[in-house]
């Protein structure tokens, strides 16, 4: 009891202090990967009091979508602004905020499926211990969580979907989360290059219907673990995308929040549910 005490204080540490601080934005780190042969960037939130504190501090990852990098939640999405502001109010606890670049050579969050540019490898196997071992952040799955917007929600949702043993809380916004299925796939790429088993192989990693179905009896338990929010606006064109994802996890019994609010496939939108998702992962960080 005494240690969970403690571990509190240290995470709310400085609160009186967080009106008059502002927390601190690195737009540019960079480290070389070895998987994708490159060296990749990424952007990191550290809250008020990082560099003068000695607590451990849960993380949120948080993905951009198509057409930006990951300067675009920095730039357009005010992450320091609305971070500092949901900290300050007791609204959410302190937290890193990685935010990661999936524009590169090829765009997105995924392996290929002729295994030449594997982004989802990297992003397991090389960035997430790389931010581990170089921010003092909190390592247990209860201290972990991820969200983005659009192409970044489909990321969200997949990831979760394929380890939901790394993630406490998900929240995929105006998500591209419509599932690849063999015959989408099959239009994309050439099929005198892979086989159609294969091909179809690779498709049920991308669709998420058949992912909850092929699960495990663990990975469906903690799938249904995973606190999920899930949100779309009223008048953006991805609402049937994230409405199906809504039915089928009600068809498959796995709770979630889902809202559908007034809005587009825009910042102001996504501003405005960073606010929301903040406190919603700080539930999870907390135990509340």
């Amino acid at each position: 009891m005494k240690r969970t005490f403690l571990s509190l204080m240290c995470m709310f540490t400085l609160s009186a202090m967080l009106f008059a601080q502002h927390g601190k934005v690195i737009e540019n780190c960079t480290f070389h990967s070895t998987i994708l042969n490159m060296d990749r960037p990424f952007a990191v939130y550290l809250p008020a009091g990082y560099d003068e504190s000695t607590c451990s501090y849960p993380v949120l990852y948080l993905l951009h979508g198509s057409g930006d990098d990951h300067t675009g939640w920095v730039q357009f999405g005010q992450v320091a602004h609305i971070a500092d502001k949901a900290i300050a109010e007791g609204k959410a606890c302190p937290m890193i905020i990685v935010m990661p670049n999936g524009d590169a050579v090829h765009r997105g969050y995924f392996n290929l499926w002729d295994g030449s540019y594997n982004y989802e490898d990297y992003f397991f196997k090389e960035l997430i211990p790389y931010v581990e071992k170089n921010f003092r952040t909190r390592t247990q799955r209860r201290y972990r969580a991820i969200s983005g917007l659009s192409m970044g929600g489909g990321g969200t949702l997949y990831y979760t979907l394929h380890h939901p043993e790394l993630f406490a809380a998900a929240c995929p916004l105006s998500g591209a989360l419509g599932g690849w299925n063999l015959k989408r796939m099959a239009e994309t790429v050439d099929m005198t290059k892979i086989k159609k088993a294969d091909l179809e192989k690779y498709s049920r990693t991308l669709n998420s219907r058949n992912l909850i179905e092929d699960a495990t009896p663990e990975q469906l338990r903690l799938i249904k673990s995973v606190r999920w929010y899930i949100s779309c606006g009223d008048d953006d064109f991805l609402y049937r995308d994230n409405s199906e994802i809504h039915m089928l996890f009600r068809e498959k019994e796995i709770p979630h929040e889902y809202r559908v609010k007034d809005g587009a496939h825009t910042w102001t939108y996504w501003r405005m549910e960073l606010a929301e998702v903040l406190p919603f992962i700080t539930r999870s960080f907390c135990q509340f």
